[in-house]
């Protein structure tokens, strides 16, 4: 049967994936044990830990987290990100299709996730060869990582194959959508048996697995995304009040993962974490070259000789300049900022977070293009091209913050939700500018810019746009590049994907509930 979701495969290829990610990351270098099989796993606590550490590994798909995978549905096609040149069209400017950048790999991976988590929970939960501890956390991550299979799918496609136990081949070859809201509820009861087990924090050895707080952050998110408020301010309330998290004092530091050795730092709430020269094909990450310049780019001007005629032209003074401290442009400049976001007028006065975010010059060169600072890394020695460690930071405590503000003012009005969003924008602004003399609508909306600022590039814009209903209202009236041009093709359908194409050929059943194919039809 050909590689979908219902082929098995793949079920039990992250049993036996040995991982081996940077020094901070002792947790994934277990060593294989010959002769695992489904059948008679798990006979020890190391057995346990090597399977769900094959969970984190799918995480490293370029379909999902490593490159452009998600971020071509979460951030792509909205009024942050494009490319410096012609290509990746059909993403950006809504030319998408049954067949057509339908998002068939990230399905696939999400769905690998999914049985992986269903299978391995079927044998580790109850198993009395497990230490106790063991058994709670590994159920614990395995609860997280389904559910996290389960908020992508039904954020891109909406209703969709739904599975708790894994299937026979037969009955996944017939298996239709299942209402996401039902998908919803369950994985929301799972996160709380998940924030039950789980611990607060791990040892330095073990950072990057899920904590209680991963948890309780991506439940907070499930209920943001179908306007649950009370229950969102109660999530979120949990980890600013109890959780190890807390706002750095300096915004640019979030996002510095030097050195090597101290990626991660306590606004970090989750991350996929990546690292260089990986054990493996996977592990390290190539998103970093969507956010670097290409040298043969840049800098504006760059064949001009500021010095006269026989002197070195302006990118010839740029790479010299680079070189001295052991960088270079190698990057593709698929993600770069849009002209609006990039434009520092359209940011508010004293925005510390516009230069730590954007990038227009550098080495006192003009760029020709900006670039997002806060995702750049030039270095050449620890950040090469194509192998790259730079983490996915996909929850982190800032977006708690404004998901409580807009949660206790959609509940209540501005009053109590000034604090929430005022505690992040004090680090943001000097002199510090705190909101105030809002009403509910004029906090509402202010908070479209604040989130777009705050976690610019993060994979939360577009299903902000989309739950805010404004995505087709903001694609229309942002300003692209000449080369790209979705204001002419978006639609209301394009809200959601339609279910990939191979699919769909291999199981009709999919179009029973609805032969429109979320619209494509």
């Amino acid at each position: 049967m050909k590689n979908n979701i219902y082929s098995l495969l793949t079920i039990v290829v992250a049993l036996f994936t040995v991982l081996s990610f940077s020094a901070c990351e002792d947790f994934l270098e277990e060593d294989f044990r010959s002769g695992i099989t489904t059948d008679n796993f798990f006979n020890n606590d190391a057995e346990a830990l090597l399977a769900v550490n094959g969970t984190y590994r799918i995480l490293h798909r370029a379909s999902l987290y490593k490159t452009r995978g998600l971020d071509n549905y979460y951030v792509n096609g909205t009024d942050e990100v494009g490319p410096n040149r012609n290509v990746n069209g059909q993403i950006h400017n809504y030319l998408i299709g049954e067949g057509v950048s339908d998002g068939a790999d990230t399905w696939n991976s999400c769905y690998e996730l999914a049985r992986n988590a269903a299978l391995f929970l079927a044998s580790v939960e109850g198993n009395e060869k497990l230490s106790e501890s063991i058994r709670n956390q590994v159920t614990g991550e395995l609860l997280f990582m389904r559910a996290l299979a389960y908020f992508h799918l039904t954020n891109l496609w909406g209703d969709v194959p739904y599975f708790r136990e894994l299937p026979s081949t037969e009955e996944l070859s017939v298996i239709e959508r299942t209402d996401k809201v039902l998908i919803r509820s369950e994985m929301k009861e799972d996160l709380d048996r998940a924030f039950d087990l789980l611990p607060s924090e791990y040892g330095s050895s073990e950072l990057g697995r899920v904590s209680k707080w991963a948890a309780a952050a991506l439940k907070a998110k499930f209920h943001l995304l179908d306007s649950e408020w009370q229950d969102c301010l109660t999530e979120c309330q949990e980890i600013i009040d109890n959780s190890p998290h807390r706002l750095l004092d300096n915004f640019a530091d979030v996002f510095d993962q030097n050195p090597l050795t101290d990626q991660y730092n306590d606004e970090h709430i989750f991350v996929v974490d990546f690292t260089k020269d990986p054990v493996g094909s996977d592990g390290n990450t190539q998103r970093t070259d969507d956010y670097n310049p290409r040298i043969r780019d840049e800098p504006a001007n760059r064949n001009v000789r500021p010095g006269g005629d026989g002197t070195p032209t302006n990118v010839e003074l740029l790479s010299a300049a680079l070189a001295e401290q052991g960088e270079d442009m190698t990057g593709y400049g698929w993600a770069i900022p849009l002209p609006e976001i990039a434009d520092p007028a359209n940011w508010e006065d004293g925005d510390l977070r516009y230069d730590a975010s954007i990038v227009t010059e550098y080495l006192g060169f003009q760029l020709a293009f900006p670039y997002y600072r806060k995702n750049w890394n030039l270095n050449q020695e620890n950040s090469p091209r194509g192998n790259h460690p730079e983490n996915y930071i996909v929850f982190r405590l800032a977006d708690i913050y404004l998901m409580a503000a807009e949660a206790e003012n959609e509940l209540n009005g501005p009053a109590n939700a000034y604090t929430y969003v005022n505690t992040v924008r004090a680090r943001a602004f000097e002199p510090d500018r705190p909101w105030s003399g809002m009403s509910q609508q004029e906090f509402r909306e202010a908070m479209y810019d604040e989130r777009k600022f705050e976690l610019a590039t993060e994979g939360h814009r577009k299903m902000d746009l989309i739950r805010w209903g404004i995505l087709l209202e903001t694609v229309m009236n942002t300003e692209h590049r000449s080369f790209n041009n979705p204001a002419a093709n978006i639609q209301p359908k394009h809200v959601l994907l339609p279910i990939p194409l191979a699919e769909i050929l291999l199981n009709p059943n999919l179009l029973n509930s609805d032969p429109s194919n979320n619209g494509y039809r």
